[in-house]
């Protein structure tokens, strides 16, 4: 495990935009796995400057989201496959066909949950994972209580990440009660993660997953035991 603590937000940006950018020079057929979020925001708007000031090429990646929210469709700029469309992957080289953002609208959503592991199957498996992290320590949709050995599916968001997402939907009420996730055995699974967290809201969670106990209680204290793990904070976010 790496720990990585720059010293404000827009150095945390940047080295980000900089973790991924590497990737994609070091291995040009590498597959992402993408977390949307306030966290990953400006960091994949930086992603796309490399791309144009480095002339990084990226025709022979492939990115998948970790989740979608069921309900919301695709056009829908609080989709994840919007959100992500528009900060990173339209202002790249990358192939469409090449992108992959499970759909929250299909019927019936076990079609999907399939056709999501297929996907991620036919890519060649996930090399870079990012990951974000929410307060209550949820990775992707697996919220506290989510089994370690959970797999894809349609999880419950739960009270706190609700609260977390009200002003971005608009309302408390207006939050999907649902999304369809990775689980966190198809997390563990990728061959390298890097993990974002910035703000004081996020420095009690990294203590948790750096010194307490690895429990379902904190679902991304399980990433400890990934071999291949880099954390990255800023400041405020940093163990004390």
């Amino acid at each position: 495990m790496k720990i990585i603590i720059t010293e404000n937000a827009g150095s945390f940006d940047r080295e980000a935009a900089l973790f991924i950018t590497r990737q994609a020079i070091k291995k040009p057929d590498s597959t992402f796995a993408i977390a949307t979020g306030n966290t990953t925001r400006n960091m994949y708007i930086l992603t796309a400057e490399l791309y144009k000031e480095l002339n990084v090429d990226y025709s022979l990646c492939k990115t998948t989201n970790l989740d979608e929210y069921v309900g919301i469709p695709e056009e829908d700029e609080k989709s994840c496959r919007y959100r992500i469309d528009e900060l990173l992957l339209k202002k790249i080289n990358i192939k469409p066909e090449n992108t992959y953002v499970p759909s929250g609208m299909v019927k019936p959503l076990e079609k999907e949950l399939e056709h999501f592991k297929k996907k991620i199957e036919e890519f060649g498996g996930i090399d870079l994972m990012i990951l974000s992290i929410g307060e209550n320590g949820h990775i992707a949709f697996n919220e506290p209580g989510t089994p370690f050995d959970s797999g894809f599916r349609i999880a419950p968001i739960s009270e706190s990440t609700r609260d977390a997402k009200a002003g971005f939907f608009g309302g408390r009420d207006k939050v999907p009660d649902f999304g369809i996730t990775m689980g966190i055995r198809d997390i563990m699974m990728s061959r390298e993660i890097l993990l974002v967290a910035k703000g004081r809201s996020k420095a009690r969670v990294i203590q948790g997953i750096l010194n307490g106990p690895i429990t379902l209680d904190l679902p991304a204290s399980i990433l400890r035991l990934h071999p291949a793990l880099t954390i990255l904070v800023d400041r405020d976010a940093a163990p004390a």
